[in-house]
């Protein structure tokens, strides 16, 4: 029976039999003789003749001794899993080793220098590490070895992920002795360092320019002099510091003043001069430093930094210099008296600095998700100093800016806003302990009949929203149409020009637009000297609501205009004080109403006799709140943020019916608020991850994706898994703009083996130091398993493709393909039928189907690959002859030395990727 036990099914004897199987321990003894023999036999016959028996003989022993089998198998060899390490502390011989990092072996049978039953042995006799805590090939039969991102390309969701989960499996292994335990200390607190320092950062900037501005915008009208221990770098508010009426103030001099000019018309006419002339110098100082400095320092900075926060690289968009730049020109632009605001350029100047941080940190630098995770903090830190709002810029970042926002996120963005907020309180810039200088506080509540004129200001709010998105769009589209328009420059002295001359004599237009707000939402019994003739009684005030109203409207066709301009420019606050100057002229209109028929029955039961009845303060931030609504489409962070300025929890009811109204009167006009409208007008492809579900059915087409996508029979160029060389792929490269391309098995079968981007294909071809710059061009490529390959006359491209791409059945709806996109993040989506391809989709094919396109664009391909339609030809990937291709689309490029001016490349393994050393944001 042991024989028969012992015996395989072709009568050898087995070599796996366990002495479980035999009667006694001299019969397993025999049997494991026998089975030597045999062995030794059957690798004679692999000899030529007798006459190297002998080596045979000692070649035999060197292989038999590696047989694992040839070991003490008196204890069967077991399959179950590993107990985990005990603690440090739970041996005392154990804890020198684990300071140290050692190890010693666990079992006396362990062999040394034989390889763990973990770690894995290639065929050229390297070994790969454990599957936790290994080197980081996890790339090479997977998504592929990739470079550093191209500019105005899109990321890799899942890779970034996915390479950020292996790092940190290498980081845990390592993390049983004490110095591991250190090193995992300090790689989980590099995102808290960089948040603390971009925290700082951003509150002492916004200090800075908040300064900075007071004095500019002030200097317009006079100056500051050594009388009572003045200076001139002191604002007209810092040099007159002690004084309730400004007045009275013998340090501050006007400049009709300074000039000795006394009579009423020359006074006037030479600060009028001085008005315009330095609110003209700012502006245009503003717009040069731009031009020649930064480009992208112009505008507000959300509609980028949302698409950034998207997956989508723009390089030097939040580099030092335009951290510089829009900090500068944001300074003189603000002070020039423009209908602009600094709220909107803060989030960007707070997220150039968590991108000047990230980079002290490689770990977080070399990854693009964990940083568009900071980036995010970061905006929410520059709501709240442009608001002293933390919670208020957390709830921003996450309903207006952010594309992926874990909870890990919001309680990084709480961490950097609240230390934004305590920097910048710990400042105090205004010297009046306010974070923002029209920050208020209010004492009396509202009535219910208010509830009339809420809901009116919230329908202003809404139409006020969708009439300002036209109007400022179709003057954009004007302006890009229109040929024979000056510069940027010119065009911005014009409107400066312009706003300055038509400011002056109106006095709610003249002052800067951060005072007039803080003046519009204070109750009259607070303010001391009524500069601005708000609380007149009687007749008066109808001159008052004229005034008002009129600003209003002026207001509203400067900020029109203004927002686009190239110079740093932000629409927050223009829509806030348009609002609250129609507000407080709405507030000012019942509270004559209310005082003219205080036995209306409206009134007769609510109003108490002398007090007074109507706060048209609270009209003011209740439209400021509705109109900025309209114009951004935002709702919980508005009410938010309004309640921490205000203060006020008993209006945090009719703020949000307000709120609420401008919203759903807005949405009437156009889905898109001014951010998403900037967005569509620069074409960026920014897939918004809301409209999902019954937003998405409106936009997309009830239709299979193989109707959308590039059918392989038609228009989709492939590359074929042999047949290539060398010179072929680099005409490939030359002939055809697009950013990658699926690899087939070859023309006849089709069977989907990969993708590759070009952005890898032309690193391996082209870069210098490379392994194919020392190969002829005739070399021979394959994108597939070549077991006769010679590996030192051929080049092995499959480390470099992606060989696990995301797909799809091509009669998959158009509906899923789409949420892929929105939810995943993915560049390009592949459709295959039982392996074989049909077709490709790419984001950028996604973008214009959602925005409305009325046919497919020839020359727009994603981030992901071929989207164009042409002549190509499938397997010969030569390209097309005619047609413009992918590089006459945004996203297009001409085919050009990869690494020309990217600062250097690198190139290694366990993580680290070949890029530009700048990073792929700047």
């Amino acid at each position: 029976m042991a024989s028969r036990s012992a015996m395989m099914d072709d009568g050898y004897p087995s070599s796996s039999a366990t002495p479980a199987a035999f009667d006694s321990q001299h019969e397993w003894e025999e049997h494991r003789r026998a089975t030597i023999e045999d062995d030794r036999d059957e690798l004679d016959l692999l000899g030529d003749d007798d006459d190297h028996n002998n080596n045979h003989d000692n070649d035999n022993d060197m292989i038999l001794d590696e047989d694992p089998l040839r070991d003490d198998l008196n204890q069967p060899m077991s399959f179950k899993r590993r107990q985990k390490k005990q603690s440090v502390f739970s041996q005392p011989s154990r804890l020198f080793s684990a300071f140290t990092g050692g190890q010693s072996p666990r079992n006396s049978h362990d062999v040394p220098g034989r390889p763990s039953p973990t770690s894995n042995t290639r065929l050229d006799g390297t070994q790969s590490g454990p599957k936790d805590g290994g080197p980081m090939d996890w790339y090479v039969e997977g998504p592929g070895r990739r470079v550093g991102y191209e500019d105005l390309t899109a990321i890799d969701w899942i890779f970034e992920y996915t390479k950020e989960r292996s790092r940190l499996r290498m980081l845990s292994s390592g993390s049983n002795s004490l110095v591991g335990w250190i090193r995992l200390l300090l790689d989980n607190s590099q995102v808290w360092i960089v948040l603390l320092l971009t925290g700082l950062a951003a509150g002492l900037l916004a200090a800075a320019i908040d300064v900075a501005t007071d004095w500019l915008a002030d200097l317009k009208f006079g100056f500051c002099s050594t009388v009572d221990g003045g200076a001139f770098h002191l604002s007209k508010s810092s040099c007159c510091l002690g004084y309730e009426d400004h007045a009275q103030c013998q340090g501050w001099y006007p400049w009709a003043k300074a000039f000795g000019i006394n009579s009423g018309g020359g006074k006037w006419f030479l600060e009028y001069f001085f008005y315009v002339f330095l609110a003209l110098s700012f502006a245009v100082s503003a717009a040069i430093l731009v031009k020649e400095y930064a480009i992208y320092a112009k505008h507000s900075g959300i509609p980028e930094i949302k698409t950034v926060l998207g997956g989508f690289v723009i390089r030097r968009f939040l580099g030092i210099q335009t951290l510089v730049t829009k900090s500068l020109g944001l300074v003189l632009a603000v002070a020039s008296g423009m209908w602009l605001g600094k709220e909107g350029p803060l989030v960007h100047v707070a997220c150039c600095c968590a991108n000047v941080f990230i980079k002290l940190f490689p770990s977080i630098n070399n990854n693009e998700a964990r940083k568009r995770e900071i980036l995010s903090a970061a905006a929410a830190a520059g709501i709240s100093v442009a608001f002293g709002s933390p919670i208020g810029g957390v709830l921003f970042s996450l309903e207006q800016l952010s594309y992926y926002f874990p909870d890990k996120t919001m309680w990084q963005s709480f961490v950097c806003a609240m230390t934004a907020a305590v920097t910048l309180q710990a400042l105090d810039p205004f010297r009046s302990g306010k974070l923002v200088l029209y920050q208020v506080k209010y004492s009396s509540g509202w009535h219910g009949f208010e509830l009339v004129p809420f809901v009116l200001l919230g329908i202003l709010g809404g139409v006020y929203g969708g009439l300002f998105i036209k109007a400022n769009m179709r003057v954009a589209e004007w302006k890009k149409s229109t040929r024979w328009l000056p510069g940027p420059v010119t065009q911005v002295a014009i409107v400066a020009g312009l706003t300055a001359l038509i400011n002056y004599p109106n006095h709610y237009m003249r002052a800067q637009t951060s005072e007039l707000v803080s003046n519009l939402f204070t109750e009259c019994a607070k303010i001391v000297d009524d500069q601005f003739g708000l609380c007149k009684t009687g007749a008066a005030s109808f001159g008052t609501i004229t005034l008002l109203i009129f600003a209003a409207v002026l207001g509203f066709f400067f900020a029109a205009v203004t927002f686009g301009l190239q110079i740093p420019a932000g629409i927050i606050l223009p829509s806030m004080a348009i609002g609250a100057l129609t507000g407080r002229a709405l507030g000012i209109l019942m509270e004559l109403f209310q005082r003219a028929a205080p036995n209306f029955p409206l009134f007769l039961h609510q109003c108490e006799p002398d007090v007074p009845c109507i706060t048209p303060g609270t009209y003011a931030i209740i439209g400021a709140a509705a109109f900025l609504t309209g114009v951004t489409r935002m709702t919980v962070s508005i009410v938010v943020i309004t309640f921490e300025l205000t203060g006020a929890l008993t209006y945090v009811l009719p703020i949000m019916i307000s709120v609420m109204i401008a919203k759903w009167v807005g949405d009437a006009f156009s889905r898109r608020g001014i951010y998403e409208s900037w967005i569509h007008f620069n074409s960026y492809p920014y897939l918004d991850p809301n409209n999902s579900g019954e937003d998405l059915s409106p936009l997309i087409p009830d239709v299979p994706a193989s109707q959308i996508m590039t059918r392989l029979d038609s228009d989709l160029i492939v590359l074929t898994a042999t047949g290539h060389t060398i010179a072929s792929l680099q005409k490939i490269l030359e002939t055809t703009p697009y950013r990658g391309y699926p690899v087939i098995s070859n023309p006849r079968d089709a069977v989907l083996l990969g993708y590759i981007s070009r952005a890898e294909l032309s690193y391996v071809l082209y870069s210098p130091g490379g392994r194919a710059s020392n190969l002829p061009p005739e070399t021979e490529c394959f994108f597939s398993h070549q077991p006769l390959a010679d590996p030192l006359a051929t080049l092995d491209l499959r480390p470099w493709m992606d060989q696990t791409p995301l797909t799809l059945p091509g009669r998959s709806p158009l509906h899923l393909a789409v949420s892929y996109f929105q939810k995943l993040g993915v560049r390009y989506v592949l459709f295959a039928e039982r392996g074989v391809l049909q077709g490709l989709l790419t984001r950028k094919d996604v973008w214009h189907v959602m925005n409305g396109a009325e046919e497919r664009v020839r020359d727009a391909v994603g981030a992901g690959g071929a989207g164009g339609i042409g002549s190509g030809r499938m397997g010969s990937g030569l390209g097309r002859e005619e047609g413009r291709g992918e590089s006459a689309g945004l996203l297009g490029v001409e085919r050009r030395d990869y690494f020309q001016g990217q600062g250097g490349t690198r190139e290694g393994r366990s993580g680290s990727f070949a890029g530009s050393s700048q990073g792929s944001i700047l």
